[in-house]
């Protein structure tokens, strides 16, 4: 089915945050566009009120008339659905066109030049700086991330230009359907071994990844990655790294807050980029999306102006308070990289300063596989409490839960394990220097009230 074809758009599973930013694609362009998920939430009564038609319980007859005609209605589903959902058993049984999220995103790089970031973590904040850069030069470009910029107040951008960015996700081989102009790759630390089984099947989908770069375009890959790449003959290879590479910064400056340092380029160099979100590991990330900017025409005056303005990401270093006496900040990390990453930003930004971290693991498989790395992540900071796993699309594993983080920690981090339902108690009782609270699970549903919690104090 072509775009051109579609007059209704039905999503299984609407209120995740990478579908969302497809129904509002289609929203905007005029379209029927309709849906069910299982839990209405902040981003679901959005959509409602965006004149998406939601509902929220199994239900073929709630499907509206016109997103019943197969010949004009496409179907998105995502791969959390389980396959004896009556609706998609419906839209299969009859017919339908049904495409997962990533197919459409597909279909969007054969008709605009796709920006992809790939990688296992920094993807979204890479995805999101550079949207923001192309979105205020000349060039422009459409966006679907897979985080709320801060920018925006949403997670897609809609223009005229023939640029799309797009986060190009390794769940479930995803990204497979892509057909990038240029891709930028972050990290290929293993992760989503349930659905892998072994780090070189993880590694060997990011070499078929690199592969489906459309000849012309070009790799913008990190420097010492496992992986091997294989492009098409006309692809162009660049690497990046934070010191070393074809882009990499020089004379970083972290001065009171601020960070700022030279953006080394084999096309242009740019001295004194200043930070938006000024956080060290944004300074790897802000090199690989000006590099991709860059790459495509942006100017140096581009490059400073969209990276100074930068707002960050809504769970990506998010801070909440930030005073002298007090910073709170939310972070989506989730897996021991990622984590250590964070940990090793907060603790470079407040050195003298206690931390202490509430981390609500994310996955039974992910605790099992990584569970001493989590630890020794985690140990780099002063105190560690520790909630129950977030268990998502798993059930239960015996004998696998975040007591086998909190036995890994290091001697001298002081550590405590609670349960979810009782972190506003052990916020109300405790005083804190900075409080992060990390994990890609529902805790962060709580972070408004600890806010509230934690400024009554």
């Amino acid at each position: 089915m072509e775009l051109n074809d579609i007059k209704a758009v039905y999503f299984v599973g609407a209120g995740g945050i990478g579908m969302s930013a497809i129904a509002r694609y289609f929203i905007k362009k005029g379209l029927v566009v309709a849906g069910y998920d299982k839990t209405p939430s902040d981003l679901t009564k959005h959509l409602e009120n965006e004149g998406m038609l939601i509902h929220y319980h199994e239900s073929v007859d709630e499907i509206p008339h016109v997103c019943k005609k197969k010949e004009s209605c496409l179907v998105i589903y995502t791969p959390a659905i389980p396959a004896d959902h009556q609706e998609l058993k419906f839209f299969r049984e009859n017919g339908f066109e049904i495409q997962k999220r990533a197919q459409v995103l597909g279909t969007l790089t054969k008709s605009h030049k796709g920006l992809c970031v790939a990688g296992t973590h920094g993807k979204t904040t890479t995805s999101t700086m550079c949207a923001h850069i192309m979105h205020q030069s000349q060039l422009d470009c459409n966006a679907f991330l897979g985080g709320i910029s801060k920018n925006y107040g949403t997670n897609y951008i809609l223009s005229d230009s023939d640029y799309v960015v797009i986060e190009a996700d390794e769940f479930d081989r995803s990204f497979h359907w892509l057909r990038p102009w240029m891709s930028v790759i972050t990290s290929t630390d293993p992760d989503h071994l349930d659905i892998y089984g072994t780090k070189e099947a993880y590694l060997e989908s990011f070499r078929h990844y690199t592969e489906l770069i459309q000849p012309g375009g070009a790799l913008i890959i990190h420097r010492d990655l496992e992986m091997k790449q294989n492009v098409q003959e006309g692809v162009r290879i660049y690497d990046y790294s934070l010191n070393e590479g074809d882009f990499h910064a020089e004379n970083i400056r972290i001065d009171n807050g601020e960070i700022t340092f030279d953006f080394i380029s084999p096309i242009e160099s740019v001295k004194n980029v200043q930070l938006g979100q000024p956080v060290p590991i944004n300074i790897e990330n802000g090199i690989a999306a000006m590099a991709m900017a860059q790459l495509n025409g942006c100017t140096a005056d581009e490059l400073k102006y969209g990276m100074q303005t930068y707002g960050g990401v809504d769970r990506r270093f998010d801070f909440k308070i930030k005073t002298d006496k007090l910073v709170f900040l939310s972070d989506y990390a989730h897996h021991p990289k990622e984590i250590y990453q964070s940990a090793k930003s907060i603790r470079e930004l407040y050195k003298n300063k206690h931390i202490t971290a509430i981390f609500q693991p994310h996955l039974y498989t992910r605790t099992r596989d990584f569970y001493k790395d989590f630890a020794d992540a985690l140990s780099q900071l002063d105190e560690v409490i520790l909630t129950e796993i977030y268990p998502a699309r798993e059930l239960p594993i015996e004998g696998v839960t975040s007591k086998l983080i909190y036995d890994n920690l290091k001697p001298g981090v002081k550590k405590e394990m609670i349960q979810k339902a009782d972190v506003l108690n052990y916020i109300k009782d405790h005083d804190f220097e900075v409080l992060i609270v990390l994990g890609a699970g529902d805790l962060d549903n709580q972070v408004p009230q600890m806010v509230k919690v934690l400024n009554s104090k």
